[in-house]
């Protein structure tokens, strides 16, 4: 009963936190809206500042938590590393929370320094720091965005790291393999295969159908087993010239181990049920990829021993033919949804990050642009920049690129700073390993330049979409909340 109770508080806790995350994300941009004064000489309050604070911190200490929690190279249990990166999400979505009322004050730097910028940049400057909510949440929106794309870029890079460093290929690089699991399906592929692939020939690797076959050898059990004939073996090393015996088995790996007999314990199973062992010579050679590790056993030898075999792979030896993407397409088009050609092109990282990258890009574009204001006072001030602009479109142009520019700068700034902080801080609980193995952590490169670029590249290319726009659907820009900009701006 205490298990079921404790079980239905763990799936509690984990439907209210993913139901928190976008609560969390929107409760960022209300945030702004409402500390940010409604006029630009009314600075913004100290209590809202205060709180964002507290909240920032508490975000900081729960992922400072989570990294702790998981920074032990150990193997972790089979729900562990979700659920912390779940509490570490939560804990940079409530910094973004927190960071929302700052939001308000930095649009009043560029203001400060009007005097100092060019001339286009001043009348937008002051614009900003006439703390519309409108523009607060605009400008909200776009951090968290950024920060959420910065903290999935630097996550996804360590990561990769990890992925590649204890990558194990399935098979010699280029080999082409198809899992089968009768004679039958064996039959099929081997006539798909020379018709797709005529010139090459087809390397068959075989498995136990009758009995089991369990193998020993000076503590080398963890390698691949491989049963066949002479042309799997030239396969395996990737060298015509391995010498094959039919009563020897052969250790294709870069491992260092003795050349002594290996034992071979198998069962035939029925009512004689029984365990046997016998004892066959074996030889160690290189393999030509040194990361893999297999056993070859010849199939003689297995079947003088009683043990039924039939056909599990049919292999497609990247010594004779290398097989292309175009050809895997046709292949895998030809046998159906029942079973797949896999190709070994050797680590490929994942780019499923991306799927999440792009969407906040394009929401923090969409929060830069809308942080501009409204149609309805666009309408009301286009006199005011006709005076300024003297009519010009490229000068109508210029303000609107630049308002946004520094829109989405000011956004972009405190997004990609709170998004490195959780991205490295969630770095531990993304790497931390499931299951039965403990792999060690690798250190990985922080992105520091992609990172760079996105700081400075998406604000020019927000201020560049904001010049391609009609200008008469742009927002205005003002010298102040609601009166005219003055001539010495």
């Amino acid at each position: 009963m205490a298990e079921e109770i404790l079980g239905l508080v763990w799936l509690l806790g984990i439907l209210l936190a993913l139901l928190s995350i976008p609560a969390l994300a929107g409760g960022s941009v209300v945030l702004a809206m409402l500390s940010a004064p409604r006029d630009r000489r009314t600075p913004v309050k100290g209590g809202r500042l205060l709180w964002g604070a507290v909240l920032a911190l508490l975000g900081l200490s729960v992922m400072a938590r989570v990294a702790w929690a998981t920074r032990a190279e150990r193997s972790y249990g089979e729900l562990e590393p979700a659920l912390y990166m779940l509490a570490g999400v939560v804990g940079g979505l409530l910094l973004l929370l927190g960071l929302g009322p700052f939001v308000s004050w930095t649009l009043t730097l560029p203001a400060r320094f009007a005097a100092r910028l060019p001339r286009p940049s001043r009348l937008p400057a002051r614009w900003l720091a006439a703390h519309q909510p409108g523009t607060a949440g605009g400008v909200a929106m776009t951090m968290v965005a950024t920060g959420a794309a910065t903290a999935v870029m630097i996550t996804a890079v360590a990561q990769i790291a990890q992925d590649r460093a204890y990558y194990h290929p399935q098979a010699p690089y280029g080999a082409l393999v198809v899992e089968v699991a009768s004679d039958e399906e064996a039959k099929a592929v081997r006539a798909i295969l020379r018709q797709e692939i005529p010139s090459a020939p087809i390397v068959q690797s075989e498995d136990t159908v009758k009995g089991q076959l369990t193998y020993y050898y000076d503590d080398m059990s963890w390698m691949d087993l491989h049963i066949g004939d002479q042309a799997l073996l030239r396969y395996l090393t990737g060298d015509p010239s391995t010498p094959y015996d039919e009563g020897t088995a052969v250790l294709v790996t870069s491992e260092h181990v003795g050349v002594t007999p290996m034992s071979i314990t198998y069962s035939l199973g029925g009512s004689s049920g029984g365990t046997l062992s016998r004892t066959i010579p074996a030889i160690t050679v290189e393999p030509a990829d040194p990361r893999r590790s297999d056993l070859f056993v010849p199939a003689k030898v297995v079947r003088d021993l009683g043990v039924g075999l039939e056909p599990n792979r049919l292999i497609i030896d990247p010594a004779f033919h290398r097989t292309s993407v175009a050809e895997q397409d046709r292949l895998d088009r030809r046998l159906g949804d029942g079973m797949t050609g896999y190709v070994e092109r050797g680590f490929e990282a994942s780019t499923g990050w991306l799927f999440i990258f792009g969407p906040m890009i394009l929401v923090a574009l969409a929060g830069a642009l809308a942080a501009t204001g409204s149609v309805a006072d666009s309408l009301r001030w286009r006199r005011v920049l006709l005076r300024v602009t003297g009519g010009s479109g490229v000068r109508l142009r210029s303000y609107a690129a630049c308002r946004t520019w520094l829109a989405a700068t000011c956004g972009t700034a405190l997004g990609v700073a709170a998004g490195s902080v959780t991205g490295l801080l969630l770095a531990l609980p993304r790497t931390a390993q499931s299951g039965w193995d403990s792999l060690p952590r690798v250190a990985f490169d922080i992105p520091w330049l992609p990172v760079a670029a996105l700081a400075v590249g998406f604000p020019v290319l927000a201020a560049a979409l904001a010049a391609l726009l009609p200008v008469g659907s742009r927002p205005p820009i003002t010298g102040g909340y609601g009166r005219p900009p003055s001539r010495s701006a």
